[in-house]
């Protein structure tokens, strides 16, 4: 058998447990803060932060604690990508992602049809990375895994946060997982480094943009400096996405600030955690 070509972890150990007792006793103990939500629908997507897991773990827990019992067979992650490429939409060039609570496959099937899609209608590649350090798509697998079990993954990072490209991605993965059992997954964080007050003004922004389901609205309110997320693309990607797929509402199940962690409230880092469901009539 071939040994799974497996992208290292850059981030156990420091910005959450390297060690899998350890971890997992960390996420129930965020878990253990969510009441557990009564679902009126079907989960379609959960948009959640990607700092330390001592800085947005419980944040982020608000939305994963919805995924209690879901078994979906394909989870896309979609998240940015925080350091300078030239290409436009990326992907991992490995089998698997590694983490300390296992290997994470990734559905290179269903990587390949997005990018063929994303090709067909754009004249792009995708771009395979190799042992990148980028930690926005990383950080929210221990979760998945914890909660989800086994699964596979579809993973992209958007270099490129224009609406043309976000709306391109979301139209690609609705189209690959429309006849799935699939799970969307956004990762973002709102605003950075402004005092609290200011945070929670540009915050609420793009929250409210969730909520009322509007892709390009998150984009417009980001690029006219009425909101602040830096993912605002790999938000609106699945927001589209998810819409395609029937969605019709958002709701945003908590939000805080890294100063309520810190005690510092002059330079702070927004958190916001949304779930995205399809409503039973």
């Amino acid at each position: 058998m071939k040994t799974p070509d497996l992208r290292p972890s850059p981030l156990a150990g420091t910005w959450y447990p390297g060690h899998p007792a350890t971890l997992r006793a960390d996420l129930d103990r965020y878990l253990a803060g969510v009441p557990v939500p009564r679902l009126s629908g079907q989960i379609q997507a959960v948009i959640v932060p990607h700092a330390g897991y001592l800085y947005s773990g419980a944040v982020a827990a608000h939305a994963f604690a919805w995924l209690r019992g879901l078994h979906p067979e394909v989870v896309a992650v979609v998240a940015p990508l925080h350091y300078s490429h030239p290409a436009w939409v990326l992907t991992s060039a490995h089998t698997a992602y590694l983490t300390p609570l296992g290997p994470v496959e990734i559905d290179r099937a269903s990587v390949t049809r997005v990018a063929q899609i994303l090709h067909e209608q754009l004249g792009r590649e995708v771009f395979p990375l190799v042992k990148d350090p980028e930690h926005a798509l990383e950080i929210e697998l221990p979760f998945l895994q914890h909660l989800l079990g086994p699964f596979h993954l579809l993973p992209l990072m958007l270099r490129d946060q224009t609406w043309a490209t976000a709306h391109a991605v979301g139209e690609a993965l609705a189209a690959v997982l429309r006849n799935q059992s699939a799970l969307l997954v956004a990762s973002s964080d709102l605003s950075h480094f402004y005092p609290q007050k200011t945070a929670q003004k540009l915050d609420a922004e793009i929250l409210r943009q969730i909520e009322n389901l509007d892709a390009e609205g998150v984009i417009r309110a980001h690029d006219e400096g009425r909101g602040f997320a830096c993912g605002r693309g790999a938000i609106a990607a699945v927001l589209w996405a998810a819409c395609q797929l029937g969605a019709n509402e958002a709701q945003v199940v908590c939000h805080a600030t890294s100063g309520e962690v810190t005690g510092d409230f002059n330079r702070v880092v927004g958190y916001g955690a949304a779930v995205v469901s399809k409503k039973n009539p």
